[in-house]
């Protein structure tokens, strides 16, 4: 007898733990606080408290009249760096060719007259008609001309090409740069007036307009409904019953029973959750449990019945 006796109690624990384990616990919203990146003036704010936003949703504007003028600055240097990259891939303007085609003429006209000229004095030479030094000066000007020419033929290839590849790539390089500082000025001036990341409750609205808001404070706090949590805490002989992905039932007052997933297990334990709505849970080691669910209906703070099924 004693023996069965100490066999009962040996099975007491176990069959405790195999019953359903009902706990009391809460909703806990994860709110997602918007605040500009600069500082300056509130110019206006769309929302106000409780209101329901869209995804895309303007909720604020700062001052935006510097940013705005810096925005068009870094497009009007953009747009004229690219304009001189485009140059640059081209030839010479067709009034510029024309200038150096009539140079050339004229600089081909001085040589046939060099030629003729050096002909004649070379004539005169032979026959002691004309000096020795004007036939040098005869042949040093069609020298002289013959280079001209050459001059201008090169001058006229090179006006039909565009710029050095160096002076290409350098340019390319500059509009690279300006873009990636209109993408900056662009990026500034919307961070100014930000839009609702996803569909939202607003929870507070923080400033109003005319307001100074410093750079990185939130002016608006929203909850997305995807960021309302269910927390309960377990106590430590059913820590081992229960792991992340497992389901928990859940239900409130004047709301229809559900079921959510475990997301996450504290490793330390508690010897009070920070709200008490079960005495009995009081002196107890419990650990925090977050669960989630799809269209969790509730309100942060709202009290939650929990279910922790048998194992």
């Amino acid at each position: 007898m004693k023996a069965l006796a100490a066999c009962l109690l040996c099975l007491l624990p176990t069959l405790a733990v195999a019953e359903p384990l009902r706990l009391q616990g809460y909703a806990e919203g994860e709110y997602v606080r918007i605040g500009p990146t600069g500082s300056g003036l509130l110019a206006q704010i769309m929302v106000k408290d409780g209101d329901r936003v869209a995804a895309g949703a303007p909720l604020f504007a700062l001052d935006t009249v510097i940013e705005r003028a810096a925005r068009d600055q870094a497009r009007a240097d953009l747009e004229r760096a690219e304009a001189q990259l485009a140059d640059l891939h081209k030839g010479k303007r067709p009034d510029e060719l024309k200038s150096i085609a009539e140079q050339k003429a004229q600089a081909q006209a001085a040589l046939r007259l060099s030629e003729v000229t050096l002909k004649r004095q070379d004539v005169l030479a032979r026959n002691d008609f004309a000096s020795r030094a004007r036939l040098d000066e005869a042949r040093a000007a069609l020298e002289r001309d013959r280079a001209q020419v050459r001059r201008l033929e090169a001058e006229y290839r090179t006006a039909l090409l565009g710029a050095r590849p160096d002076e290409i790539a350098a340019q390319d390089a500059l509009v690279g740069q300006k873009r990636l500082e209109l993408a900056k000025a662009e990026k500034r001036l919307a961070d100014l007036a930000p839009l609702a990341p996803a569909d939202a409750l607003v929870e507070k609205v923080y400033y109003r307009p005319g307001e100074f808001v410093p750079a990185g404070q939130p002016v608006v706090s929203l909850l997305p409904p995807g960021n309302v949590k269910l927390v309960f805490f377990l106590p430590e002989p059913r820590l081992g019953a229960l792991k992340v992905g497992d389901a928990i039932g859940y239900g409130c007052d004047r709301c229809a029973a559900g079921e959510a997933k475990v997301s996450f297990i504290a490793a330390q334990a508690e010897y009070t959750p920070p709200v008490i709505y079960s005495v009995e849970s009081r002196d107890k080691l419990v650990f925090r449990v977050e669960a989630r669910a799809a269209g969790l209906a509730l309100n942060p703070g709202q009290p939650v019945d929990v279910v922790v099924p048998a194992k």
